[in-house]
């Protein structure tokens, strides 16, 4: 069967819509686009929109990255990066939580939180030391997807703790 086309909607899920074919570095694209959707989606539903969203994409993803795994016979085709999403919407929890508690305008989503997230994620989703290595070995939809789920939960604690450092509230 086509790597192009596997179900009418897995594919497109599995792929953000076409995205996880870019080349070079899919996965990188894929990160990259979740930013503006991670922005408009706290921007309109504010931090625990992301949340509730971030969850139901890991569950749709877990379920596309199955059928599109099972049809192409690769247990990790480059082109699924719906996991990418989510990780990279892990990474950004810590400024979305940050803005929406402090009651920022939802529209202003700084650059330094989602350049330091957007870097951190890439990190460790590249370089997956520990638990994302772990993951990342299970060769399986699941493991496709915790690999990310874990680099940002890793992402998410850097940006906070460069927050916290930046705006004083570890007294350094």
């Amino acid at each position: 069967m086509s790597r192009l086309f596997t179900t009418p909607l897995a594919t497109p899920v599995a792929t953000m819509g076409g995205i996880g074919f870019l080349r070079p570095a899919s996965g990188t694209w894929g990160s990259a686009a979740a930013i503006p959707l991670a922005w408009v989606i706290h921007a309109t539903m504010g931090f625990p929109g992301l949340v509730i969203l971030t969850i139901l994409a890991f569950g749709l993803g877990w379920w596309a990255t199955g059928v599109h795994v099972r049809a192409t016979g690769s247990h990790d085709p480059s082109e699924v990066v719906i996991d990418e999403m989510v990780g990279q919407w892990i990474a950004l929890w810590p400024l979305s939580a940050g803005l929406w508690h402090a009651g920022v305008d939802p529209w202003i989503f700084p650059y330094p939180g989602w350049i330091g997230a957007f870097l951190m994620f890439r990190l460790f989703d590249i370089w997956k030391p520990g638990p994302v290595g772990w993951a990342d070995r299970r060769e399986d939809p699941f493991g496709v997807m915790m690999d990310d789920v874990i680099a940002g939960l890793l992402a998410a604690v850097v940006v906070a703790l460069a927050a916290a450092i930046s705006h004083g509230a570890l007294g350094l």
